[in-house]
């Protein structure tokens, strides 16, 4: 939790350095199942932003029918979105890139219910992908942010049984001829969903208008 309250407060940092327009958010979706994903953005341009944003599940243990699976990872995701109307105002594309942490039981569709494999993985990987989204401003300085988003992930880890005990021979397309349990894998996986609402810490055109009426009442007293 220390290193959550850090990347936000860097991020906070960062705005005011950058000089750019700036929502800070959380997803709410995600908090519903004790995930947490803070996320900031930056305006690039009149209908260009830039997000940074980390997700981060605590979740050493969670129960799938009935049996205790790992669930525990990290990522750290970098999104330029392209705004159809203005900047965080309506329909948006994103294009984002990341890489992740992971000790967790992969999902997967058995008998056409959603399970959690009966081994987990540990490693580490990469993700390329797109989203899209829409986003609503309201009450002057607040905004909602819906979004989906699918991507192309690369990761390479270990096996293990639910025991901790290494797995020598984890899934692949090719069984290795000696035991290894080391694997690498390729596959189109959702990487984002969510509903975020996110407030604006910073308007370099607020900022730029106080600065003046400062400086006009100064004038004012100096005459």
């Amino acid at each position: 939790m220390k290193r959550i309250f850090l990347f936000i407060l860097l991020l906070w940092g960062c705005a005011g350095t950058v000089r750019a327009q700036t929502y800070l958010k959380m997803n709410g979706l995600y908090a519903l199942v004790g995930v947490i994903n803070p996320a900031v953005e930056f305006r690039v341009s009149e209908r260009l932003t830039y997000q940074a944003e980390i997700v981060y599940s605590p979740w050493q243990s969670i129960r799938d029918h009935g049996v205790s699976k790992p669930m525990h990872f990290g990522i750290c995701l970098n999104e330029f979105r392209r705004y159809f109307r203005e900047r965080n105002d309506g329909w948006y594309l994103g294009a984002n890139a990341g890489m992740m942490l992971f000790k967790m039981s992969k999902p997967e569709f058995r008998h056409g219910k959603l399970y959690l494999e009966n081994r987990y993985s540990k490693g580490a990987g990469l993700m390329l992908g797109l989203c899209v989204g829409y986003e609503h401003l309201f009450a002057r300085k607040w905004v909602l942010d819906f979004f989906f988003g699918w991507s192309y992930m690369l990761s390479w880890y270990n096996g293990y049984s639910l025991d901790g005990q290494i797995d020598l021979y984890p899934h692949r397309p090719v069984m290795p001829a000696s035991p290894d349990p080391y694997n690498g894998s390729g596959e189109w996986y959702p990487n984002k969903i969510g509903v975020s609402i996110g407030l604006r810490i910073f308007d370099p055109a607020k900022k730029a208008a106080r600065r003046d009426a400062r400086a006009r009442e100064e004038a004012r007293s100096g005459r």
